[in-house]
């Protein structure tokens, strides 16, 4: 056989493999790191500290002033690399109110906050030089991180103080966001206004940037010096440790960043424990904590109030993210209180790489736009896989509690409607195999909500010993293998309890709702199969069964 033809063949057998693969649900774990742990929750994953040696170095001695005037970069930086050269220890920031520019993180140092003290970052954008950074899993030109580390081992950030990114000159507000008063004071406070008078900007640098569309991803030829006239617009996240191993955040204050708060990246044996992440409600990007790529951490007894998802789990973005092959996982996420947030707890968009044996319990959201949030688009492509939730307690949830939707920021259609069906290929995202249980919810529009893709539907879903009091009850679209298990539902009654449209595979066991129900169950569409509701009350309600689009009695069954 020639040389050729035999490359050729192997070739189109490795692709078809991959395309196998993704069909079978594999996709990403085929493809990336070895034979995963068999985690349960008798046998978590372990999560490695950091270990330091008792020597304190105090930044005062290096001539820092905490006069919330002077500059004290050079002082704490100073301090940070001594304390690595003499093999590790602690630096101490003590109380007092201390400006800083950029601090660099060095491998055996604890970054000690002590109680009422204020690392306060400043304000002169000149100070932070423009480096390449991540952004949703992409190369882009950024600011530099307030706090940053890269390939540092055995490093922690600890203390009872706060850590304030200054993020309100980096960030755009629209007018809407803020009440009269301080929409007012804003204005009035400098930088400049939109043309339509509807969002204000910290500089007339951000204005133009923004109305042009300027892109900040890194390509090929353009040098980091190019994107000066972008500066105002490349906000920073407060704090970014890349490829580092164990890792400790412990007991600090987190604020006000000009993006995401915390964002590690590539990084191993992290631990997050009794820390307060928060940001406005109004700030664009005010993720709490990005965990992207991560293999062993812990987030634990730890309270987020923030502008955008609180606590998310990403691995990378589309082709990128899936040719790092990197997914975040072997992480518990524990006793955590979420106040305002996009998402209590979030896996996506951007997880191309995969996420999987994921420990969340113990954990109270009140007032999140979401509980659970799970959220992809076609293109992303990742396994997400062995997530397990128990004992969540949700109170007044804005949307959905249990939230999945593969049509993240897209359109969607159904099939008819498409000129041609989708294919499953390597940018089609998977997500199954997971079990929510004990979860209280008082107060959302929709209990569970999910919907898949009509070429890979949400697979292996299990939801039981739950209470949810909601508008809407349950909704399935696209998805397969769906378990209900002796959940109450307390919904409005001219709202159908669970409504199914391409659903395939579903039982729901001892279901109980109030008296007064108008339908019990309503299925829309001539592709729903195998629709089981057993132990169930089917008499309290007006109608047991409502059928449109085309379903037939046959796809559903009572017992």
């Amino acid at each position: 056989m020639p040389a050729v033809l035999f490359t050729y063949l192997n070739y189109m057998k490795t692709q078809l493999f991959i395309l196998l693969s993704v069909a079978l649900g594999l996709g990403a774990q085929a493809q990336n790191s070895a034979t995963p742990q068999n985690y349960s929750w008798d046998n978590l994953p372990k999560v490695t500290r950091p270990v330091f040696k008792a020597d304190t170095i105090n930044i005062v001695k290096y001539g820092a002033v905490p006069d919330g005037r002077t500059l004290n970069t050079r002082f704490i930086n100073q301090a940070i690399e001594d304390c690595n050269k003499k093999g590790g220890g602690v630096v101490l920031i003590p109380a007092g109110l201390w400006i800083s520019g950029p601090i660099y993180l060095k491998s055996n140092v604890n970054l000690h906050v002590a109680k009422s003290a204020t690392l306060f970052f400043t304000d002169d954008k000149s100070q932070y030089k423009i480096v390449e950074g991540e952004y949703e899993g992409r190369k882009v030109a950024r600011n530099e991180s307030p706090i940053f580390g890269q390939d540092l081992e055995n490093i922690a950030i600890t203390g009872k103080g706060i850590i304030d990114g200054n993020g309100d000159v980096w960030r755009a507000v629209h007018q809407s966001q803020l009440p009269p008063p301080d929409w007012k004071k804003k204005v009035a406070s400098g930088g400049v206004v939109s043309d339509d008078g509807k969002t204000w900007y910290p500089s007339q640098q951000f204005k133009e940037a923004s109305a042009q569309k300027k892109s900040m991803l890194l390509v090929p030829g353009k040098p980091l010096s190019a994107f000066e006239d972008m500066k105002d617009v490349l906000r920073p996240n407060l704090l970014v440790l890349n490829n580092c191993k164990k890792v400790l955040i412990e007991g600090v204050i987190l604020q006000n960043s000009a993006a995401w708060c915390l964002h590690p990246i590539l990084c191993e044996d992290l631990t997050i424990s009794d820390v307060m992440v928060k940001n406005p409600d109004y700030a664009h990007n005010g993720d709490g904590m990005d965990i992207e790529s991560c293999r062993n951490f812990i987030i634990e007894n730890s309270i987020l109030d923030v502008g955008d998802d609180a606590i998310c789990i990403k691995s990378g973005k589309d082709e990128e993210g899936r040719k790092r092959g990197r997914p975040t996982e072997n992480g518990i996420i524990r006793g955590n209180t979420v106040y305002k947030g996009h998402g209590g707890v979030v896996v996506g968009s951007e997880m191309s790489g995969g996420a999987r044996n994921l420990f969340i319990e113990n954990c109270s959201f009140l007032g999140t736009d979401k509980g659970l949030r799970f959220k992809s688009t076609r293109g992303r492509g990742g396994v997400v896989e062995n997530i397990y939730a128990r004992n969540l307690y949700m109170k007044d949830i804005i949307q959905e509690a249990v939230f999945f939707d593969m049509h993240y920021f897209v359109k969607f259609i159904t099939d008819s409607e498409r000129d041609t069906r989708p294919v499953v290929n390597e940018g089609t995202p998977v997500f199954r195999n997971m079990v929510f249980e004990n979860i209280a919810c008082s107060g959302a529009n929709t209990a569970l909500f999910i919907r898949g893709l009509s070429e890979m539907p949400i697979q292996n879903i299990t939801l039981k010993n739950s209470v949810f009091k909601s508008t809407v009850g349950v909704e399935l679209i696209e998805a397969s293998n769906i378990h209900i298990e002796n959940v109450q539902l307390h919904t409005n009654p001219s709202k159908p309890l669970v409504s199914v449209n391409t659903a395939r595979n579903v039982t729901i066991d001892g279901l109980k709702y109030a008296s007064g129900l108008g339908v019990l169950l309503k299925a829309d569409g001539k592709d729903n199969q195998k629709i089981s509701i057993r132990n169930t009350d089917t008499k309290s309600a007006k109608q047991a069964l409502e059928l449109t689009g085309g379903a037939v009695k046959g796809q559903v069954v009572f017992r």
